[in-house]
């Protein structure tokens, strides 16, 4: 099979198209061929060297896969051979077959095609985790949303909809705003044009958000202190400036605010039970017409490089998808 290859820490340039052997089928495991996998940031500090978990080189990047089922291990139930599935890796997501636990797969949902599909477990995990369970976000009030035109970001918008919110997305340029709009967003901030605290303020009477997502990092947590709540909750899923945002604990205690942090791998094996209903619920939103997964370009797989660097570069609003076309 085909397969990207990181064969040394760097740059998206680096990797390369290689003929690769099958993965073996595992016990518990179901052989999936692949036909999309999501590009993400994460891909992009894997293959830099600057992820918690680095896989030994050489190794194939890559979270989240959809296509369909080719092979059942024994005493694996509820699955056969043709299911539309989707679902997440360590790593190994860029190549043409993989195989996925079954205890971690799940099915494509009615009415999502199955491109879309590759780019929804870990965006929306990560943000119905992050909104539904870290933050405990309430009907009625203020959801921040940076990066609001990225994967998570804009799953988040349309999840903190969905909970009731009132949605204020933060992202570059009017496009991008656009496609936040369109997903739910009630206000919107260009945070190169505008500057986020006071736009904030302004349109929470003064209060502040109450909550705050932040994916990004650097300036934007830092314009995040500057207009949470008393009693906000700020939850970082990421850093995608390749900046780490600091709080110290006296202004925690000063403002009586909470520093939240999210990373749904580590939900992703320690807590199936609720991962598993997490998606059964995301899955009737989806089928409902409620959530909407944007992919905003795609590209065949031997172009994963520049699929990663448009990235890198925030070229285009939603998912990124590489086909194996």
């Amino acid at each position: 099979m085909r397969a990207v290859l990181c064969t040394g820490w760097g740059e998206p340039d680096r990797l390369i198209l290689a003929e690769v052997p099958n993965p073996p089928l595992t016990p518990g495991g179901i052989r999936v061929d692949v036909a999309a996998a999501a590009v993400n940031f994460a891909d992009l500090l894997m293959i830099a060297g600057k992820y918690q978990e680095n896989p030994p080189l050489p190794f194939s990047p890559g979270f989240e896969v959809a296509g369909t089922v080719r092979e059942v291990a024994a005493g694996v139930s509820g699955w056969a051979v043709g299911d539309r599935v989707m679902g997440m890796l360590p790593h190994g997501g860029y190549a043409e077959q993989v195989v996925l636990p079954a205890d971690q797969a799940f099915r494509v949902p009615d009415g999502l095609d199955v491109v879309a599909a590759a780019g929804f477990p870990v965006a929306y995990g990560t943000a119905y985790a992050s909104l539904a369970w870290r933050a405990r976000l309430r009907p009625g009030e203020h959801l921040l949303v940076f990066g609001a035109a990225g994967g998570v970001g804009l799953a988040a918008v349309e999840i903190g909809r969905m909970l009731g919110a009132t949605v204020i997305a933060v992202a570059s340029g009017p496009e991008r705003l656009a496609v936040a709009a369109d997903h739910g967003a009630a206000h919107l901030i260009d945070h190169r044009t505008s500057d986020v605290a006071a736009r904030v303020r302004e349109i929470t009477g003064g209060r502040g958000a109450d909550v705050i997502l932040d994916p990004v990092g650097g300036d934007a947590f830092e314009a995040g202190l500057r207009c949470i709540a008393s009693e906000g909750r700020l939850v970082v899923v990421g850093f995608a400036s390749g900046q780490v945002g600091q709080l110290s604990a006296g202004v925690a205690l000063g403002r009586n605010i909470d520093l939240i942090g999210c990373y749904w791998g580590a939900y992703r094996g320690a807590d199936g039970g609720r991962v598993r209903g997490a998606y059964d619920e995301l899955a009737r939103w989806v089928t409902s017409g409620r959530l909407r997964p944007h992919v905003g370009a795609r590209f065949p797989l031997a172009e994963a490089p520049k699929a990663l660097a448009m990235l890198r570069d925030r070229g285009v609003a939603g998912k990124i998808i590489l086909t194996m076309e």
